[in-house]
C-alpha cells in the first residue's frame, strides 16, 4: 500500500472560553477506489468524552458521514488515538 499526504480534519470540536480543549484523533486509512494502492491517512479530531472507548463508540457514525462526502475513497482502516503532541490539530 503506497501511502500519500496525510490529511487533518477537525470535526465538532468545542471549549468553553479559557477552557483547555482534550482531544481524540480518529485515523482513518483511505484508498482511492479507481487505484486501491494509492492510499492515505486521514485524522478527524473530537472533543475527548473521557476515553478512547468513547472514540470507538462515536466512530462509525462519523466514518459513514466522512464516506459520503468522500465517494471516490473507501476507508480500509480505523482506530482512535490521542493526538500526538506537537502535531497541528
Amino acid at each position: 500500500m503506497q501511502s500519500m499526504s496525510a490529511n487533518a480534519i477537525v470535526v465538532r470540536v468545542r471549549a468553553g472560553k479559557g477552557a483547555p480543549l482534550n482531544l481524540v484523533d480518529l485515523v482513518l486509512t483511505v484508498c482511492m477506489l479507481a487505484d486501491p494502492g494509492s492510499c492515505r491517512t486521514e485524522h478527524l479530531y473530537f472533543e475527548a468524552r473521557g476515553s478512547l472507548f468513547q472514540c470507538m463508540v462515536l466512530a462509525p457514525a462519523e466514518i459513514a458521514k466522512w464516506s459520503e462526502s468522500h465517494p471516490s475513497l473507501k476507508i480500509v482502516r480505523w482506530k482512535c488515538e490521542f493526538p500526538e503532541k506537537g502535531r497541528e490539530t
